[in-house]
């Protein structure tokens, strides 16, 4: 099954790629070089990471996405064009998408996002919100009708959310996450 199935969690620190049978394929930095006159991409991840402070004036390292939203879309496409590129096996046809998100995203920002996945070539796209699969992902059974608590801290967000039956039965996302902390920590 390699390359059919794919889960990206697209965060504003890292970016991390899954394949089922595989586990974590990927784990790269949200870093991106891009060519300020030609707005072409020159490096992704660690390689683009490693660029900061070391570039000529027409190259920049950005990060495509702020506070767990998009803030580039043609460049996030891109990189998931990579990114799935980099994972599949073409001659076994695009891949199903799994996509983490902040479970207080607008619907503008999902759609963005699916958007986004469907032009880097997903044959079908998915979104879940980052508490469930942190909660999947630490083997909790989030379909026995009990509570649990999932606290998510991210780059960007941070997403708390009770979980039960399933699904999240109440959820908050905060725009402040990892990042922001760490700022406030060196300043103080």
């Amino acid at each position: 099954m390699f390359g059919k199935d794919i889960g990206i969690d697209l965060g504003t620190a890292n970016i991390l790629v899954y394949v089922r049978g595989k586990g974590v394929v990927i784990r790269e930095p949200a870093v991106v070089a891009v060519n300020v006159n030609t707005q072409k991409i020159c490096a992704i991840g660690e390689e683009a990471r490693e660029m900061i402070g070391r570039t000529p004036g027409t190259i920049r390292a950005i990060r495509p996405l702020q506070e767990g939203v998009i803030a580039d879309f043609q460049i996030t496409e891109d990189i998931l064009k990579h990114f799935i590129k980099k994972v599949s096996r073409p001659r076994f046809g695009n891949p199903r998408v799994m996509i983490c998100v902040p479970s207080g995203i607008t619907t503008v920002e999902k759609r963005a996002v699916l958007e986004a996945a469907s032009l880097a070539g997903a044959k079908e796209v998915y979104l879940n919100t980052e508490p469930i699969a942190a909660a999947i992902g630490c083997g909790l059974d989030i379909s026995a009708p009990s509570g649990n608590m999932v606290v998510d801290i991210g780059g960007g967000t941070t997403d708390i959310a009770v979980i039960s039956l399933g699904s999240e039965v109440a959820s908050e996302s905060l725009r402040i996450g990892g990042n922001h902390f760490e700022a406030a920590i060196i300043r103080h």
